[in-house]
Protein backbone atom coordinates (compact mmCIF):
# COMPACT_ATOMS: atom_id res chain seq x y z
CA UNK A 1 0.00 0.00 0.00
CA UNK A 2 1.56 3.26 -0.88
CA UNK A 3 1.14 4.80 2.39
CA UNK A 4 2.06 1.69 4.72
CA UNK A 5 5.69 3.60 5.44
CA UNK A 6 4.08 5.89 7.00
CA UNK A 7 3.02 3.31 10.37
CA UNK A 8 7.28 3.41 10.64
CA UNK A 9 7.34 7.37 11.07
CA UNK A 10 7.87 9.29 14.08
CA UNK A 11 5.06 12.09 15.59
CA UNK A 12 5.92 14.95 14.27
CA UNK A 13 7.65 17.89 16.14
CA UNK A 14 5.38 20.81 15.02
CA UNK A 15 1.58 20.16 16.36
CA UNK A 16 1.94 16.68 17.08
CA UNK A 17 2.87 17.42 21.02
CA UNK A 18 -0.10 19.62 21.12
CA UNK A 19 -2.50 17.44 19.80
CA UNK A 20 -1.57 14.08 21.05
CA UNK A 21 1.75 13.45 22.45
CA UNK A 22 2.19 16.15 25.25
CA UNK A 23 -1.56 16.66 25.65
CA UNK A 24 -2.72 15.38 29.15
CA UNK A 25 -6.55 15.73 28.11
CA UNK A 26 -6.29 13.17 25.11
CA UNK A 27 -3.80 10.87 26.55
CA UNK A 28 -6.96 10.21 29.00
CA UNK A 29 -8.39 8.32 26.63
CA UNK A 30 -12.45 8.36 26.06
CA UNK A 31 -13.55 9.63 29.50
CA UNK A 32 -16.47 11.69 30.33
CA UNK A 33 -13.78 14.20 31.74
CA UNK A 34 -11.84 14.29 28.02
CA UNK A 35 -15.84 14.47 26.12
CA UNK A 36 -16.58 18.10 28.44
CA UNK A 37 -13.44 19.07 27.57
CA UNK A 38 -13.24 18.59 23.92
CA UNK A 39 -16.76 20.38 23.52
CA UNK A 40 -15.58 23.32 25.78
CA UNK A 41 -12.16 23.87 24.82
CA UNK A 42 -10.39 26.60 22.34
CA UNK A 43 -6.86 24.88 22.46
CA UNK A 44 -5.20 24.70 19.29
CA UNK A 45 -7.61 28.17 18.39
CA UNK A 46 -10.41 25.87 17.02
CA UNK A 47 -13.33 24.31 17.95
CA UNK A 48 -13.54 20.66 17.07
CA UNK A 49 -14.26 18.48 19.58
CA UNK A 50 -14.70 15.30 17.26
CA UNK A 51 -10.84 15.94 16.51
CA UNK A 52 -9.79 16.20 19.72
CA UNK A 53 -12.44 12.34 20.76
CA UNK A 54 -10.54 10.57 17.75
CA UNK A 55 -6.97 11.32 18.84
CA UNK A 56 -8.15 10.42 22.06
CA UNK A 57 -9.56 7.51 21.00
CA UNK A 58 -6.19 6.98 19.51
CA UNK A 59 -4.74 7.06 22.90
CA UNK A 60 -6.54 4.56 24.43
CA UNK A 61 -5.91 2.08 21.79
CA UNK A 62 -2.44 2.61 20.44
CA UNK A 63 -0.95 4.85 23.44
CA UNK A 64 1.79 6.63 22.42
CA UNK A 65 3.08 4.50 19.96
CA UNK A 66 2.59 6.73 16.75
CA UNK A 67 1.84 3.66 14.02
CA UNK A 68 -1.66 3.28 15.25
CA UNK A 69 -2.60 7.39 14.68
CA UNK A 70 -0.80 7.39 11.45
CA UNK A 71 -2.63 4.12 10.33
CA UNK A 72 -5.83 5.72 11.70
CA UNK A 73 -5.08 8.75 9.04
CA UNK A 74 -4.08 6.17 6.73
CA UNK A 75 -7.55 4.44 7.10
CA UNK A 76 -9.82 7.66 6.82
CA UNK A 77 -8.42 8.78 3.86
CA UNK A 78 -8.88 5.44 2.42
CA UNK A 79 -12.29 5.83 3.34
CA UNK A 80 -12.47 9.01 2.03
CA UNK A 81 -11.09 7.76 -1.77
CA UNK A 82 -14.18 4.96 -1.69
CA UNK A 83 -16.75 7.32 -0.48
CA UNK A 84 -15.52 9.88 -3.20
CA UNK A 85 -15.80 7.74 -5.81
CA UNK A 86 -19.84 6.27 -4.37
CA UNK A 87 -20.72 10.16 -4.46
CA UNK A 88 -19.32 10.85 -7.86
CA UNK A 89 -20.70 7.86 -9.51
CA UNK A 90 -24.25 7.99 -7.64
CA UNK A 91 -24.69 11.60 -9.02
CA UNK A 92 -23.13 11.46 -12.42
CA UNK A 93 -24.01 8.15 -13.55
CA UNK A 94 -19.97 8.47 -15.05
CA UNK A 95 -18.03 5.44 -13.55
CA UNK A 96 -14.68 5.76 -15.25
CA UNK A 97 -14.71 9.63 -15.14
CA UNK A 98 -15.82 9.18 -11.40
CA UNK A 99 -12.73 6.65 -10.77
CA UNK A 100 -10.24 8.94 -12.10
CA UNK A 101 -10.97 11.51 -10.26
CA UNK A 102 -10.66 9.04 -7.00
CA UNK A 103 -7.74 7.93 -8.25
CA UNK A 104 -5.86 11.26 -8.51
CA UNK A 105 -7.30 12.12 -5.57
CA UNK A 106 -5.82 9.28 -3.62
CA UNK A 107 -2.44 9.32 -5.13
CA UNK A 108 -2.02 13.25 -5.38
CA UNK A 109 1.12 14.24 -3.59
CA UNK A 110 0.08 17.36 -2.03
CA UNK A 111 -2.21 14.86 -0.03
CA UNK A 112 0.85 13.41 1.71
CA UNK A 113 0.54 16.27 4.45
CA UNK A 114 -2.87 15.37 5.33
CA UNK A 115 -2.14 11.80 6.03
CA UNK A 116 0.96 11.79 7.12
CA UNK A 117 0.39 14.07 9.67
CA UNK A 118 -1.31 13.05 12.83
CA UNK A 119 -2.03 16.41 13.90
CA UNK A 120 -3.97 16.69 10.42
CA UNK A 121 -6.84 14.29 11.56
CA UNK A 122 -9.01 17.27 11.69
CA UNK A 123 -8.29 17.37 7.47
CA UNK A 124 -9.05 13.71 6.68
CA UNK A 125 -11.91 13.75 9.57
CA UNK A 126 -14.07 16.89 8.66
CA UNK A 127 -13.21 15.29 4.44
CA UNK A 128 -15.19 12.11 5.60
CA UNK A 129 -18.11 13.60 7.13
CA UNK A 130 -18.20 16.63 4.03
CA UNK A 131 -18.76 13.28 1.91
CA UNK A 132 -21.48 11.96 3.50
CA UNK A 133 -23.12 14.91 3.72
CA UNK A 134 -22.72 15.40 0.39
CA UNK A 135 -23.72 11.71 -0.95
CA UNK A 136 -26.82 12.29 1.46
CA UNK A 137 -27.47 15.72 -0.72
CA UNK A 138 -27.76 13.56 -3.38
CA UNK A 139 -30.16 10.73 -2.20
CA UNK A 140 -32.44 14.35 -0.81
CA UNK A 141 -31.96 15.98 -4.25
CA UNK A 142 -33.72 13.07 -6.33
CA UNK A 143 -36.06 12.25 -3.59
CA UNK A 144 -36.80 15.24 -1.18
CA UNK A 145 -37.87 14.28 2.79
CA UNK A 146 -37.21 15.65 6.27
CA UNK A 147 -35.69 12.86 7.03
CA UNK A 148 -33.04 12.86 4.25
CA UNK A 149 -32.40 16.79 4.61
CA UNK A 150 -31.70 16.09 8.53
CA UNK A 151 -29.12 13.63 7.40
CA UNK A 152 -27.56 16.37 5.58
CA UNK A 153 -27.19 18.50 8.97
CA UNK A 154 -26.13 15.62 10.90
CA UNK A 155 -23.28 14.68 8.16
CA UNK A 156 -22.60 18.63 8.28
CA UNK A 157 -22.47 19.72 11.91
CA UNK A 158 -20.25 16.37 12.27
CA UNK A 159 -17.86 18.11 9.59
CA UNK A 160 -17.75 21.44 12.00
CA UNK A 161 -17.11 19.78 14.57
CA UNK A 162 -14.18 18.05 13.31
CA UNK A 163 -12.83 20.64 11.07
CA UNK A 164 -14.57 23.95 10.48
CA UNK A 165 -12.80 23.98 6.63
CA UNK A 166 -16.27 21.90 5.67
CA UNK A 167 -18.03 25.52 6.46
CA UNK A 168 -18.65 25.66 2.49
CA UNK A 169 -20.37 23.11 2.16
CA UNK A 170 -24.00 24.45 1.72
CA UNK A 171 -22.14 26.84 -1.40
CA UNK A 172 -20.88 23.46 -2.70
CA UNK A 173 -24.64 22.38 -3.20
CA UNK A 174 -25.59 24.98 -5.03
CA UNK A 175 -23.07 23.91 -7.34
CA UNK A 176 -24.41 20.27 -6.85
CA UNK A 177 -27.61 21.37 -7.85
CA UNK A 178 -26.48 22.66 -11.02
CA UNK A 179 -24.20 19.85 -11.87
CA UNK A 180 -24.90 17.18 -11.52
CA UNK A 181 -28.37 17.39 -10.31
CA UNK A 182 -29.81 19.57 -12.45
CA UNK A 183 -32.31 21.00 -10.10
CA UNK A 184 -32.33 24.27 -11.05
CA UNK A 185 -35.32 25.42 -13.48
CA UNK A 186 -34.07 26.10 -16.88
CA UNK A 187 -33.85 24.25 -20.20
CA UNK A 188 -30.72 22.55 -19.19
CA UNK A 189 -32.84 20.98 -16.13
CA UNK A 190 -32.94 17.24 -15.29
CA UNK A 191 -37.05 16.60 -16.02
CA UNK A 192 -37.11 13.58 -14.36
CA UNK A 193 -37.21 15.89 -10.72
CA UNK A 194 -38.92 18.52 -9.09
CA UNK A 195 -36.85 21.57 -9.82
CA UNK A 196 -36.50 25.14 -8.35
CA UNK A 197 -35.50 28.45 -8.73
CA UNK A 198 -32.18 29.58 -7.75
CA UNK A 199 -33.45 31.84 -4.96
CA UNK A 200 -35.78 28.95 -3.79
CA UNK A 201 -32.38 26.88 -3.66
CA UNK A 202 -30.38 29.10 -1.52
CA UNK A 203 -33.67 29.31 0.48
CA UNK A 204 -33.66 25.88 1.13
CA UNK A 205 -30.07 25.57 2.29
CA UNK A 206 -31.19 28.11 5.08
CA UNK A 207 -30.75 25.95 7.88
CA UNK A 208 -27.20 24.64 6.39
CA UNK A 209 -26.03 28.01 5.85
CA UNK A 210 -27.52 29.09 9.78
CA UNK A 211 -25.03 25.95 11.21
CA UNK A 212 -22.29 27.69 9.08
CA UNK A 213 -23.01 31.02 10.05
CA UNK A 214 -22.48 29.98 13.99
CA UNK A 215 -19.28 27.61 13.15
CA UNK A 216 -17.48 30.84 12.04
CA UNK A 217 -18.67 33.06 15.08
CA UNK A 218 -17.33 30.30 17.06
CA UNK A 219 -14.15 29.72 14.97
CA UNK A 220 -13.44 33.41 15.08
CA UNK A 221 -13.89 33.56 18.96
CA UNK A 222 -11.68 29.93 19.05
CA UNK A 223 -9.19 31.82 17.33
CA UNK A 224 -9.13 35.12 18.81
CA UNK A 225 -9.17 33.26 21.93
CA UNK A 226 -5.86 31.30 20.51
CA UNK A 227 -4.11 34.54 19.54
CA UNK A 228 -3.99 33.28 15.82
CA UNK A 229 -5.87 36.12 13.96
CA UNK A 230 -3.60 38.71 12.78
CA UNK A 231 -4.33 41.93 12.93
CA UNK A 232 -4.54 44.11 9.35
CA UNK A 233 -1.45 45.93 11.12
CA UNK A 234 0.89 43.17 10.56
CA UNK A 235 -0.85 42.31 7.49
CA UNK A 236 -2.33 44.82 5.74
CA UNK A 237 -5.71 44.33 3.79
CA UNK A 238 -3.90 45.05 0.38
CA UNK A 239 -1.34 42.50 1.00
CA UNK A 240 -3.59 39.81 1.88
CA UNK A 241 -6.09 40.29 -1.39
CA UNK A 242 -2.44 39.61 -3.09
CA UNK A 243 -1.29 37.12 -1.41
CA UNK A 244 -4.76 35.31 -1.61
CA UNK A 245 -4.19 36.00 -6.04
CA UNK A 246 -0.77 34.71 -5.55
CA UNK A 247 -1.81 31.46 -3.44
CA UNK A 248 -4.49 30.68 -6.12
CA UNK A 249 -2.05 30.29 -8.69
CA UNK A 250 0.51 28.58 -6.44
CA UNK A 251 -2.37 25.93 -5.98
CA UNK A 252 -3.15 25.70 -9.52
CA UNK A 253 0.84 24.85 -10.27
CA UNK A 254 1.02 22.88 -7.40
CA UNK A 255 -1.89 20.42 -8.67
CA UNK A 256 -0.28 20.43 -12.19
CA UNK A 257 3.66 20.21 -10.49
CA UNK A 258 3.62 18.84 -7.33
CA UNK A 259 6.87 19.95 -6.50
CA UNK A 260 8.62 21.54 -3.71
CA UNK A 261 6.06 20.47 -1.17
CA UNK A 262 6.43 21.48 2.61
CA UNK A 263 4.46 21.50 5.79
CA UNK A 264 4.96 25.10 5.81
CA UNK A 265 5.26 28.26 3.70
CA UNK A 266 6.22 31.62 5.28
CA UNK A 267 3.78 34.77 3.97
CA UNK A 268 5.94 37.46 1.98
CA UNK A 269 4.01 39.87 3.70
CA UNK A 270 5.29 43.91 2.41
CA UNK A 271 7.96 41.68 0.30
CA UNK A 272 5.39 40.37 -1.87
CA UNK A 273 5.06 43.01 -4.80
CA UNK A 274 1.61 44.60 -6.29
CA UNK A 275 2.83 43.50 -9.78
CA UNK A 276 2.79 39.62 -8.85
CA UNK A 277 -0.79 39.78 -7.30
CA UNK A 278 -1.96 41.95 -10.57
CA UNK A 279 -0.46 39.31 -12.73
CA UNK A 280 -1.88 36.50 -10.41
CA UNK A 281 -5.24 38.26 -10.97
CA UNK A 282 -5.45 38.41 -14.33
CA UNK A 283 -4.38 34.55 -14.32
CA UNK A 284 -7.57 33.57 -12.60
CA UNK A 285 -9.83 36.43 -14.35
CA UNK A 286 -8.65 34.50 -17.65
CA UNK A 287 -9.42 31.05 -16.42
CA UNK A 288 -12.58 31.87 -15.42
CA UNK A 289 -13.67 33.72 -18.51
CA UNK A 290 -12.77 30.57 -20.67
CA UNK A 291 -14.39 28.23 -18.78
CA UNK A 292 -17.84 30.89 -18.44
CA UNK A 293 -17.38 30.52 -22.29
CA UNK A 294 -17.78 27.27 -22.35
CA UNK A 295 -21.31 27.20 -20.66
CA UNK A 296 -22.38 23.70 -22.00
CA UNK A 297 -20.10 21.70 -19.98
CA UNK A 298 -21.02 22.52 -16.69
CA UNK A 299 -18.05 20.29 -15.12
CA UNK A 300 -16.09 22.49 -15.96
CA UNK A 301 -17.82 25.49 -13.96
CA UNK A 302 -18.66 23.64 -11.09
CA UNK A 303 -15.48 22.55 -10.57
CA UNK A 304 -13.47 25.72 -10.75
CA UNK A 305 -15.88 27.28 -8.74
CA UNK A 306 -15.62 24.44 -6.00
CA UNK A 307 -12.03 24.87 -6.31
CA UNK A 308 -12.32 28.38 -5.89
CA UNK A 309 -14.91 28.67 -3.17
CA UNK A 310 -13.73 25.67 -1.33
CA UNK A 311 -10.45 27.54 -0.72
CA UNK A 312 -11.91 30.95 0.85
CA UNK A 313 -12.00 30.15 4.49
CA UNK A 314 -8.10 29.39 4.12
CA UNK A 315 -6.80 31.52 1.53
CA UNK A 316 -5.48 34.52 3.91
CA UNK A 317 -8.16 37.11 4.17
CA UNK A 318 -8.57 36.47 7.40
CA UNK A 319 -4.72 35.91 8.44
CA UNK A 320 -4.91 32.60 10.87
CA UNK A 321 -1.16 32.26 11.52
CA UNK A 322 2.08 33.31 9.31
CA UNK A 323 1.59 30.82 6.34
CA UNK A 324 0.91 32.15 3.13
CA UNK A 325 -0.38 29.40 2.07
CA UNK A 326 -0.98 25.38 3.07
CA UNK A 327 -0.91 21.80 1.21
CA UNK A 328 -3.33 20.58 3.81
CA UNK A 329 -5.64 23.89 2.64
CA UNK A 330 -6.31 21.82 -0.89
CA UNK A 331 -7.49 18.32 0.22
CA UNK A 332 -10.73 19.51 -0.34
CA UNK A 333 -10.47 22.38 -3.41
CA UNK A 334 -8.78 20.09 -5.17
CA UNK A 335 -11.59 17.90 -5.89
CA UNK A 336 -13.38 20.25 -7.97
CA UNK A 337 -9.97 20.83 -10.02
CA UNK A 338 -9.61 16.97 -10.32
CA UNK A 339 -13.79 17.11 -11.99
CA UNK A 340 -12.53 19.98 -14.04
CA UNK A 341 -9.42 18.15 -15.53
CA UNK A 342 -11.66 14.60 -16.08
CA UNK A 343 -14.54 15.55 -16.96
CA UNK A 344 -13.25 18.34 -19.58
CA UNK A 345 -10.43 15.51 -21.02
CA UNK A 346 -13.03 13.18 -21.30
CA UNK A 347 -15.35 15.51 -23.27
CA UNK A 348 -12.78 17.04 -25.02
CA UNK A 349 -11.41 13.24 -26.50
CA UNK A 350 -15.41 12.44 -27.28
CA UNK A 351 -15.66 15.67 -29.56
CA UNK A 352 -12.39 14.68 -31.22
CA UNK A 353 -13.05 10.95 -31.24
CA UNK A 354 -10.02 9.83 -29.28
CA UNK A 355 -9.19 6.58 -29.00
CA UNK A 356 -10.45 4.82 -25.34
CA UNK A 357 -6.72 3.26 -25.59
CA UNK A 358 -5.20 6.30 -25.44
CA UNK A 359 -6.85 7.78 -23.07
CA UNK A 360 -6.25 4.85 -20.98
CA UNK A 361 -2.38 4.89 -21.38
CA UNK A 362 -2.28 8.50 -20.38
CA UNK A 363 -4.01 8.40 -17.40
CA UNK A 364 -2.46 5.16 -16.35
CA UNK A 365 1.01 6.79 -16.87
CA UNK A 366 -0.36 10.43 -15.01
CA UNK A 367 -1.01 7.99 -12.03
CA UNK A 368 2.12 5.86 -11.89
CA UNK A 369 4.20 9.23 -11.85
CA UNK A 370 1.98 10.66 -8.94
CA UNK A 371 2.29 7.58 -7.40
CA UNK A 372 6.15 8.04 -7.60
CA UNK A 373 5.68 11.18 -6.74
CA UNK A 374 4.31 10.96 -3.69
CA UNK A 375 6.07 8.06 -2.10
CA UNK A 376 9.16 10.07 -2.67
CA UNK A 377 7.16 12.73 -0.33
CA UNK A 378 6.33 10.04 2.12
CA UNK A 379 9.70 9.93 2.76
CA UNK A 380 10.15 13.25 3.60
CA UNK A 381 8.23 12.88 6.79
CA UNK A 382 10.13 9.64 7.71
CA UNK A 383 12.03 11.74 10.81
CA UNK A 384 11.89 15.28 11.79
CA UNK A 385 14.96 16.31 10.81
CA UNK A 386 14.30 14.92 6.82
CA UNK A 387 10.97 16.74 6.59
CA UNK A 388 12.24 20.34 8.42
CA UNK A 389 15.70 20.18 6.57
CA UNK A 390 13.83 19.55 3.34
CA UNK A 391 11.23 22.00 4.07
CA UNK A 392 14.03 24.74 4.82
CA UNK A 393 15.68 23.28 1.50
CA UNK A 394 12.40 24.10 -1.14
CA UNK A 395 10.87 27.42 0.89
CA UNK A 396 13.68 29.70 1.79
CA UNK A 397 13.92 32.02 5.30
CA UNK A 398 11.85 29.42 7.06
CA UNK A 399 11.83 30.56 10.64
CA UNK A 400 9.31 27.53 11.48
CA UNK A 401 11.57 24.64 9.73
CA UNK A 402 14.61 26.22 11.27
CA UNK A 403 13.37 26.00 14.75
CA UNK A 404 12.08 22.19 14.24
CA UNK A 405 15.22 21.24 12.75
CA UNK A 406 16.58 22.40 16.11
CA UNK A 407 14.33 21.12 17.95
CA UNK A 408 15.21 17.92 16.14
CA UNK A 409 18.73 18.62 16.87
CA UNK A 410 18.44 18.96 20.16
CA UNK A 411 16.19 15.39 20.81
CA UNK A 412 19.54 13.68 19.31
CA UNK A 413 22.09 15.40 22.31
CA UNK A 414 23.01 17.82 19.15
CA UNK A 415 22.55 20.94 21.04
CA UNK A 416 25.20 23.40 19.70
CA UNK A 417 24.30 22.20 16.06
CA UNK A 418 20.32 23.01 17.34
CA UNK A 419 21.63 26.82 18.69
CA UNK A 420 22.64 27.69 15.21
CA UNK A 421 19.42 26.76 13.62
CA UNK A 422 17.24 28.81 16.62
CA UNK A 423 19.86 31.56 16.18
CA UNK A 424 18.96 31.85 12.33
CA UNK A 425 15.23 31.31 13.56
CA UNK A 426 15.60 34.40 15.44
CA UNK A 427 17.38 36.61 12.51
CA UNK A 428 14.70 35.78 9.92
CA UNK A 429 12.04 36.56 12.12
CA UNK A 430 12.70 38.28 15.53
CA UNK A 431 9.65 38.16 16.77
CA UNK A 432 9.34 34.40 16.64
CA UNK A 433 8.91 32.97 20.38
CA UNK A 434 10.06 29.57 19.70
CA UNK A 435 13.58 31.09 19.20
CA UNK A 436 13.67 32.85 21.75
CA UNK A 437 12.18 30.16 23.85
CA UNK A 438 15.05 27.78 23.07
CA UNK A 439 17.82 30.11 22.92
CA UNK A 440 16.58 31.32 26.77
CA UNK A 441 16.87 27.63 27.19
CA UNK A 442 20.25 27.44 26.00
CA UNK A 443 21.48 30.06 28.11
CA UNK A 444 20.32 28.23 31.07
CA UNK A 445 21.77 24.88 30.25
CA UNK A 446 24.79 26.58 29.79
CA UNK A 447 24.81 28.39 33.34
CA UNK A 448 24.45 31.95 32.02
CA UNK A 449 21.15 32.48 34.08
CA UNK A 450 20.69 36.15 33.73
CA UNK A 451 21.00 36.06 30.36
CA UNK A 452 18.41 33.82 30.30
CA UNK A 453 16.13 35.57 32.22
CA UNK A 454 16.25 38.72 29.41
CA UNK A 455 15.65 36.30 26.47
CA UNK A 456 13.10 34.62 28.50
CA UNK A 457 11.36 38.08 29.95
CA UNK A 458 11.51 39.20 26.12
CA UNK A 459 9.94 36.49 25.30
CA UNK A 460 6.80 37.07 27.37
CA UNK A 461 6.30 40.42 26.05
CA UNK A 462 5.86 38.89 22.74
CA UNK A 463 3.04 36.08 22.57
CA UNK A 464 -0.15 34.96 24.72
CA UNK A 465 0.78 31.53 23.50
CA UNK A 466 -0.32 29.60 26.89
CA UNK A 467 2.02 26.86 25.88
CA UNK A 468 4.93 29.04 25.55
CA UNK A 469 4.46 31.09 28.17
CA UNK A 470 3.89 28.21 30.76
CA UNK A 471 7.23 26.56 29.44
CA UNK A 472 8.98 30.42 29.69
CA UNK A 473 8.00 31.19 33.09
CA UNK A 474 8.86 27.43 34.57
CA UNK A 475 12.35 28.05 32.84
CA UNK A 476 12.26 31.63 34.54
CA UNK A 477 11.77 29.81 37.59
CA UNK A 478 14.83 27.61 37.24
CA UNK A 479 16.74 30.97 36.22
CA UNK A 480 15.82 32.99 39.19
CA UNK A 481 16.25 29.67 41.32
CA UNK A 482 19.73 29.20 40.26
CA UNK A 483 20.71 33.28 41.36
CA UNK A 484 19.03 32.29 44.58
CA UNK A 485 16.15 34.59 44.55
CA UNK A 486 13.53 31.87 45.95
CA UNK A 487 10.54 34.27 45.36
CA UNK A 488 10.88 35.53 41.79
CA UNK A 489 11.30 31.45 41.09
CA UNK A 490 8.08 30.77 43.08
CA UNK A 491 6.00 33.53 41.42
CA UNK A 492 7.37 32.02 37.62
CA UNK A 493 6.65 28.33 38.80
CA UNK A 494 3.14 29.64 39.83
CA UNK A 495 2.66 31.93 36.59
CA UNK A 496 3.85 28.53 34.71
CA UNK A 497 1.18 26.49 36.19
CA UNK A 498 -1.84 29.30 36.16
CA UNK A 499 -0.81 29.40 32.02
CA UNK A 500 -0.87 26.05 32.03
CA UNK A 501 -1.92 22.87 34.90
CA UNK A 502 0.03 20.49 32.99
CA UNK A 503 3.09 22.33 33.27
CA UNK A 504 5.30 19.64 34.98
CA UNK A 505 8.31 21.25 35.48
CA UNK A 506 6.88 24.20 36.82
CA UNK A 507 5.70 21.51 39.60
CA UNK A 508 8.45 20.01 39.91
CA UNK A 509 10.10 23.76 40.56
CA UNK A 510 7.43 24.58 43.02
CA UNK A 511 7.94 21.24 44.83
CA UNK A 512 11.74 21.58 45.35
CA UNK A 513 11.33 24.99 46.40
CA UNK A 514 8.88 23.79 49.31
CA UNK A 515 11.20 20.62 50.22
CA UNK A 516 14.33 23.02 50.48
CA UNK A 517 12.52 25.62 52.61
CA UNK A 518 10.89 22.95 54.90
CA UNK A 519 7.16 23.16 53.92
CA UNK A 520 6.93 19.07 53.37
CA UNK A 521 3.12 19.33 53.08
CA UNK A 522 3.37 21.40 50.37
CA UNK A 523 6.34 19.88 48.58
CA UNK A 524 3.99 16.46 48.98
CA UNK A 525 1.23 17.95 46.73
CA UNK A 526 3.27 19.75 44.10
CA UNK A 527 5.54 16.74 43.59
CA UNK A 528 1.96 14.73 43.37
CA UNK A 529 0.91 16.71 40.80
CA UNK A 530 4.25 16.01 39.07
CA UNK A 531 3.62 12.22 38.84
CA UNK A 532 0.05 12.69 38.02
CA UNK A 533 0.84 14.61 35.23
CA UNK A 534 3.85 12.30 34.17
CA UNK A 535 4.45 9.10 35.52
CA UNK A 536 8.03 9.43 36.26
CA UNK A 537 10.82 7.52 38.63
CA UNK A 538 12.69 11.12 39.65
CA UNK A 539 9.56 12.27 40.64
CA UNK A 540 8.24 9.27 42.55
CA UNK A 541 11.57 9.86 44.25
CA UNK A 542 11.32 13.11 45.74
CA UNK A 543 7.63 12.44 46.38
CA UNK A 544 8.60 9.62 48.57
CA UNK A 545 11.54 11.61 50.30
CA UNK A 546 8.95 14.68 51.12
CA UNK A 547 6.78 11.71 52.55
CA UNK A 548 8.94 10.37 54.55
CA UNK A 549 10.16 14.08 55.94
CA UNK A 550 6.29 14.27 56.56
CA UNK A 551 6.30 11.43 58.97
CA UNK A 552 4.03 9.64 56.45
CA UNK A 553 6.21 6.70 56.11
CA UNK A 554 3.94 4.03 54.80
CA UNK A 555 2.79 5.99 51.57
CA UNK A 556 6.58 6.75 51.37
CA UNK A 557 7.63 3.46 50.73
CA UNK A 558 4.47 2.95 48.27
CA UNK A 559 6.20 6.12 46.05
CA UNK A 560 9.84 4.28 46.39
CA UNK A 561 8.37 1.17 45.03
CA UNK A 562 6.79 3.21 42.04
CA UNK A 563 10.41 5.24 41.66
CA UNK A 564 11.86 1.56 41.82
CA UNK A 565 9.61 -0.05 38.99
CA UNK A 566 9.76 2.87 36.71
CA UNK A 567 13.21 3.56 36.72
CA UNK A 568 16.04 1.71 34.89
CA UNK A 569 18.84 2.88 37.39
CA UNK A 570 17.38 3.44 40.73
CA UNK A 571 20.56 4.00 42.28
CA UNK A 572 21.50 6.88 40.06
CA UNK A 573 18.50 8.69 41.26
CA UNK A 574 19.75 9.47 45.05
CA UNK A 575 22.75 12.12 43.80
CA UNK A 576 20.43 13.56 41.22
CA UNK A 577 17.69 14.38 43.91
CA UNK A 578 20.23 15.80 45.55
CA UNK A 579 22.03 18.06 42.80
CA UNK A 580 18.57 18.87 42.38
CA UNK A 581 17.77 20.10 46.06
CA UNK A 582 20.75 21.75 46.69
Amino acid sequence: MLYNPVSHHPFVNYDDDRYVTDNSHVQNGLRWDTVKWAFTTYDEANWHPLTWLSHALDCQLFGLNPAGHHYVNVILHAVNVVLLFWVLWRATGATWRSLMVTALFALHPINVESVAWVAERKNVLSMLFFLLALGAYTRYGRNPSRARYLDVAIWFACGLMAKPMVITLPFVLLLWDYWPLRRISGANADQTLVTHSFWWLVLEKSPLILLAAISALVTVKAQSAGDAVRSVVQYPVSIRLENAAVAYVKYLGKAFWPSSLAPFYPHSGNSLKLWQGLAAAAILVAIALLIAAARQQRSLMVGWLWFFGTLVPMIGLVQVGSQAMADRYAYLPFVGLFIMVCWGVADWAAARQVSTTWLTVAAVICLLVLGIVTHRQIGFWSDNLTLWSHTAQVTGNNFVAEDNIGGALLEQGRVDEAVIHFRTAAAINPADPMSRLNLGADELRRGNASRAIEQLTDLLQMTNDTRVRARACSDLGYAYRRLGDLVRAKQSFQAAVSARPGAFRAWLGLGLIAQKSGDYAEAVNDYSAVVTIQPWDLGYFLLARALQQSGRTAESEAALQQARRLSANFDNLTPVADALLK
